[in-house]
């Protein structure tokens, strides 16, 4: 049965409320407050629990499709209405809850999904939310409240609960869940003293395709490397995106002898013929490191560091390479060694004992300082020193590089600001030369002290600088708008063309130590240093020779004009202040 909606809305003392319940005698008075809902689409109910009888709003029709509303009028004849796999109805809201109505009823909230032959399409999904009112025994006597439909927010939310387990581009688990799928089965695994392995492929070439062609065709070929995977896996192993370019492949019941086959029948799929994509056909190839459990590892964390380890290995090798991780004494011994250095710089930053050590660079006439390369320290609290070869490859593997740059800077410019005489040189590393704290801290300083400008250096590697010309050009730039000189550091490692090096802006370049050490004994030094003063000297560039170690390199580089000597004969880098006894230091 249905009821019209109200007439002259009554007043609101005569509306039905929780807190005061309407008289439930007649089913068609609770309906009468309920016009606003009708208006917007919610099709509003009442309930009789004894004699089953529904009561509904006028556009229950519309709104569930009904064509004829009588034939929902009690609540059996909507139940046949229900999808058979809902889990919890408003029936098991009423009629199975726990609470108890102390007189203002008691609340229920379900979702529950409708099918019928009379309705077109799939499932109509509805939201019910009500209040039951109990009887003279305090069993449920009376339910009124409304059906909503959430057809729009349920899809919404189906996405969203997908999205947070399976990778979109690929349909296969994202990181999350294959973790997730990998923790359970190794902590199976080793309960049960079984046996499975874990892949981690990466995919060789996707950055070279994502700077040719884009992301869109990066993407194109990331999802087709997923179905070449997932054609070659056996049944009940797991694929998952780990990364980007990454995936990860759990394999069941997996020996050591295992592993190999599989990774080397997945690496064979992935370059089985090129990709076609909307730009063309791309070669792909892939490397693979795994690990077995429990004989390698036998938790989740162990899992996933061997397996980068070994995938580390395997792409050190050349493309399309598998690596099965195995235990090394030496490797191990190192892990353990960064670990403590890590600890380290850790507590180096925060107890305020990184230092700086100072080493000369001097001009190649008068033998005096031009400026002082400042190099980094951590001291450990016996007094003792651990150099900067020692920390920064850790710290760069670690992401606390930018943490140790800038309190160099600090130091650097704290230092300067009391020497008035001293010309210094900082490096800077490539993960600090985008970083926002670091230009912070370097712009404020100037501002504050703009006399330090002049004297500051800022040296970036060679190997650094090329990796990216065009970011490297503003990193220059912005330097030089602040008032600073560029370095080049190591030039010679990276083999930058003079073009580029032209096209960078810097104003000095440091040679490679490892060119200029062995000047008296090596022929084919001495043409490439000789050859790059030449040629420094034509794009008016200052020059320093690095690893200077005698008196004839030093005169050898004299004579072909190199502008400032640094190395074990001028002297080694020290946390003395050589400018308090000599404050003579030359411009730059």
């Amino acid at each position: 049965m249905t009821f019209p909606d109200p007439q002259p809305r009554p007043p609101a003392a005569d509306l039905p409320r929780a807190e005061n319940p309407p008289d439930h005698s007649d089913p068609s008075g609770c309906l009468d407050a309920w016009k606003i809902l009708v208006s917007i689409g919610d099709v509003p109910y009442c309930w009789d629990v004894a004699s089953d009888a529904i009561a509904w709003g006028s556009n229950v029709g519309p709104v569930l499709g009904v064509d004829d509303p009588a034939a929902i009028a009690s609540g059996r004849a909507f139940a046949q209405l229900l999808a058979a796999d809902n889990a919890y109805t408003r029936f098991d809201a009423v009629m199975r809850s726990s609470q108890t109505d102390t007189g203002r009823g008691v609340p229920y909230c379900v979702q529950y999904a409708l099918t019928a032959p009379f309705r077109d399409g799939g499932a109509l999904w509805v939201e019910d939310v009500g209040r039951w009112f109990a009887g003279p025994h305090g069993e449920p006597a009376r339910a009124h409240g409304v059906v909503r439909v959430i057809n729009e927010r349920r899809a919404h939310e189906e996405r969203l609960a997908y999205l947070s387990r399976y990778d979109d581009l690929t349909g296969e688990m994202n990181r999350w869940h294959l973790t997730e799928v990998l923790s359970a089965t190794v902590e199976e695994t080793v309960r049960y003293r079984a046996s499975c392995g874990f892949l981690l492929l990466a995919i060789d070439n996707v950055g070279r395709i994502n700077e040719a062609y884009g992301f869109e065709i990066a993407d194109d070929v990331v999802a087709a490397v997923a179905k070449r995977l997932r054609a070659r896996m056996r049944g009940g192993d797991d694929l998952g995106r780990f990364s980007g370019n990454k995936f990860g492949i759990i394999l069941r019941q997996c020996s050591q002898d295992d592993i190999k086959v599989a990774a080397e029948r997945l690496l064979a799929g992935v370059r089985e013929g090129v990709v076609q994509t909307r730009v063309g056909p791309v070669a792909v190839t892939a490397s693979i490191g795994g690990v077995v459990v429990p004989r390698h590892a036998r938790n989740l964390q162990e899992v996933l560091s061997r397996a980068k380890e070994a995938l580390d290995l395997a792409q050190s090798k050349r493309s399309g390479s598998f690596h099965a991780y195995q235990p090394s004494i030496e490797r191990d011994a190192l892990r353990r060694a960064s670990m403590r250095t890590s600890d380290e710089i850790v507590t180096a930053l925060n107890e305020r004992r990184v230092r700086i050590a100072f080493e000369p660079v001097v001009d190649t006439v008068t033998r005096k300082p031009a400026f002082y390369e400042c190099l980094l320290r951590l001291a450990r609290p016996d007094g003792t020193l651990i150099g900067a070869g020692e920390v920064v490859p850790i710290a760069e593997k670690l992401g606390l590089v930018r943490l140790l740059d800038h309190r160099v800077l600090e130091l650097i410019i704290e230092e300067m600001h009391q020497a008035p005489t001293l010309r210094a040189s900082v490096n800077v590393s490539p993960a600090s030369t985008s970083d926002p704290e670091w230009w912070d801290c370097l712009s404020a300083s100037l501002r504050a002290h703009p006399e330090l400008a002049d004297r500051l250096v800022i040296e970036i590697t060679e190997t650094a600088a090329i990796q990216d010309i065009d970011e490297t050009r503003g990193f220059v730039a912005r330097a030089k708008d602040l008032g600073c000189r560029i370095a080049i550091d190591d030039f010679g490692a990276g083999y930058t063309s003079f073009r580029s090096l032209r096209k960078l802006g810097v104003d000095i370049v440091k040679i490679d130590g490892a060119f200029v050490q062995h000047l008296t004994r090596s022929d084919d030094d001495r043409a490439f240093v000789q050859t790059f003063l030449d040629l420094a000297h034509r794009l008016r560039l200052k020059t320093v020779a690095e690893w200077v170690q005698d008196e004839t390199s030093a005169g050898l580089l004299a004579d072909w004009g190199c502008d400032h000597l640094q190395g074990a004969l001028i002297g080694l880098a020290s946390l003395e202040r050589p400018w308090r006894a000599d404050t003579t230091a030359a411009a730059g």
